[in-house]
């Protein structure tokens, strides 16, 4: 330590290297006295006294001296020049720095400035948001009334794209397979080969495709606005779980209206393809109709609400996630809007091959039916 003055005349503190005694003294609680922040309280009355003072070495501080002295009282103790002194026989002794205890440790915890990766927390929260839908909707917490409007949107405002859709599928289906079974002579199978193509697959995912980009994006937009605007807070401010209000009647909706969505396009797709296969192609609507009926079995009708019901929870559920977790404002809104209908559409090819694997197991004899 260099040589400071804190008065004029003759008060130094020595850089010589300081004996045991003396750092027996600094060590004691008197020194940790002084060196404590709150010394600041008695600093002006000790310079006072010292300044009345009658002797001929202690004289009026220099104007230096006490900013040193001010800048001094106010730094944090771990900043003092006492905090590390070095022995006359090289060992050093050290004093606690800062409000930490003797023996205290400092550590950072290991996972402190770890964050999981957004894509990660976004997939635990959908189901997350899947589990609490779920118990609330068991124990009767449920907004009906926006649930009926939300049904109202995702069913009869939706009617006319899934069955346009579902009229020009059905139709470029038939003309590919009616060509190549008119060849094969097997007129017959036609209409149970569209029958089963549209009850098992078509129906169910056409359906979701459309509701997913009309209905999801939808979702994910207005909840992630909500978000971003900070309503979602002001719902649970006034008492109102979001929960409750926001998600679970649009997975009410969605779960209610699918499966009737999809058995409109069924029987739409499926008289489409009979009067574009009698009109162009000189096959009988009776024809098709009467394999159609020979090749269906319940099970099939079944299968394709199962589908649409599952398919309706998906999108609305990923879309409530990715427009609740929402972040960064408008950019962060059209991402999490694109986003949400990227993500439904792959789960609903996932959940698509999963659930035929669990249905239709082992070899089919429905086309035979209908050939009979």
């Amino acid at each position: 330590m260099g040589s400071v003055s804190l008065f004029k005349p003759t008060i130094t503190i020595s850089s010589k290297p300081l004996s045991r005694p003396t750092l027996s003294l600094i060590k004691s609680p008197t020194f940790s006295l002084l060196k404590n922040p709150t010394f600041s309280l008695i600093k002006t009355p000790i310079l006072s006294l010292l300044k009345n003072s009658n002797s001929p070495v202690i004289k009026t501080p220099h104007p230096h001296s006490l900013s040193l002295l001010r800048s001094s009282c106010k730094k944090p103790i771990c900043q003092s020049p006492f905090a590390s002194l070095q022995a006359s026989d090289g060992s050093s002794s050290h004093l606690p720095e800062g409000n930490n205890a003797p023996g205290q440790d400092h550590y950072t915890p290991l996972l402190s400035n770890w964050s999981p990766p957004r894509y990660l927390w976004r997939g635990i929260s959908v189901f997350i948001l899947a589990g609490q839908v779920i118990f609330r909707s068991l124990t009767g917490k449920i907004h009906y009334q926006n649930s009926l409007q939300q049904l109202e949107r995702v069913g009869p405002r939706s009617v006319g794209v899934c069955l346009l859709t579902a009229t020009f599928v059905g139709m470029a289906f038939t003309i590919q397979f009616v060509r190549e079974f008119t060849r094969l002579g097997l007129n017959r199978s036609v209409g149970g080969v569209l029958a089963l193509a549209f009850s098992r697959e078509l129906s169910p995912v056409v359906t979701s495709i459309v509701i997913a980009g009309r209905i999801g994006s939808a979702f994910a937009a207005e909840l992630g606005t909500m978000q971003v605007s900070e309503q979602t807070d002001t719902l649970r401010v006034l008492g109102t779980n979001p929960v409750d209000y926001l998600v679970t009647p649009r997975v009410i909706a969605c779960c209610i209206a699918l499966p009737i969505l999809t058995l409109l396009c069924f029987v739409v797709g499926m008289a489409a393809s009979a009067l574009l296969a009698d009109a162009v192609y000189g096959v009988s609507i009776n024809i098709i109709l009467d394999s159609a009926k020979r090749a269906l079995r319940p099970w099939d009708i079944v299968s394709a609400m199962v589908k649409s019901t599952v398919f309706g929870g998906i999108i609305s559920i990923v879309s409530c996630a990715w427009g609740v977790t929402t972040l960064g404002g408008a950019k962060g809104v059209g991402e999490s809007t694109t986003s949400a209908v990227v993500i439904s559409l792959v789960s609903i090819f996932i959940a698509d091959f999963v659930l035929s694997y669990c249905f239709f197991q082992g070899a089919g004899d429905s086309l035979k039916s209908a050939m009979g």
